[in-house]
């Protein structure tokens, strides 16, 4: 298995939350992209205002690396329109792939309209582009019932709207990595959730995200349908493999 495909390696913290400077975490962006096309990942999970660099260092080094953003991060709670002119904004610095997180808030508060229609709007405008749609439903806020039914909710908006090959490139997406959760409990993708969101979104592909950070734990989300994984794991799990590629 080439792993390497399966991973978005990610770093989504700004210069304030890593608290270092703009220049140090433009480094830290810099390197992920260094390590990406050593490693061959199948894409970098960015912010918005590095996709600039991001495109011009992989194109000099002919890499076959995908750049990807988040969209209305971390809290889900901005409008439809709010999501979709920061998703333009996006499209136009070139993102290839555009990670929404859904508004989990209201979903809980039973707005279902609400949640059809940003991912409806949201879902055309990416595949008008010719863009992925990745929707974050943040596990870690809901219970085990409303994750079901919002994978089943972004899964019947696609497949209503949109032809059948919309599902290869509609992902439903468990976390950001960036909710609290008390008592320190998980606050990313776990087996159970992964399972819950693979059994109710396929045909919709599937990211696992938050807390993936090893090969034998990236080996059993893929197992479990599984179609991606966003990681700020990526080399360690990558070298696990090539490794053990290297041992037979």
């Amino acid at each position: 298995m080439k792993i390497n495909q399966f991973l978005d390696a990610t770093y989504l913290k700004t210069a304030s939350q890593a608290n270092i400077s703009e220049e140090e975490n433009q480094q830290k962006v810099v390197d992920l992209l260094n390590e990406a096309i050593l490693h061959g990942y199948k894409l970098v999970m960015i912010r918005a205002k590095y996709i600039p660099l991001a495109k011009e260092i992989l194109l000099k080094a002919n890499a076959d690396v995908l750049v990807g953003t988040v969209i209305d991060f971390p809290e889900g709670n901005s409008s439809k329109e709010k999501k979709l002119e920061e998703a333009k904004k996006a499209i136009a610095l070139e993102a290839d792939e555009l990670d929404f997180v859904v508004n989990y808030t209201a979903f809980k508060e039973g707005k279902i309209n609400l949640i059809k229609a940003e991912v409806f709007a949201a879902t055309k405008l990416c595949l008008e582009n010719n863009k992925v749609a990745k929707w974050i439903i943040e596990v870690a806020a809901l219970t085990s019932e409303e994750i079901i039914v919002i994978s089943q909710l972004i899964k019947e908006v696609v497949l209503t709207n949109f032809d059948e090959t919309a599902a290869k490139k509609v992902f439903v997406k468990s976390s950001t990595g960036f909710f609290k959760t008390e008592d320190n409990k998980p606050n990313g993708a776990t087996f159970e959730t992964m399972k819950l969101i693979s059994d109710n979104a396929k045909p919709l592909q599937v990211k696992a995200a938050g807390g993936v950070r090893d090969y034998g734990t990236a080996l059993k989300m893929i197992s479990l349908g599984v179609d991606r994984i966003g990681t700020s794991s990526a080399k360690e799990i990558c070298s696990k493999e090539e490794n053990s590629n290297l041992e037979h």
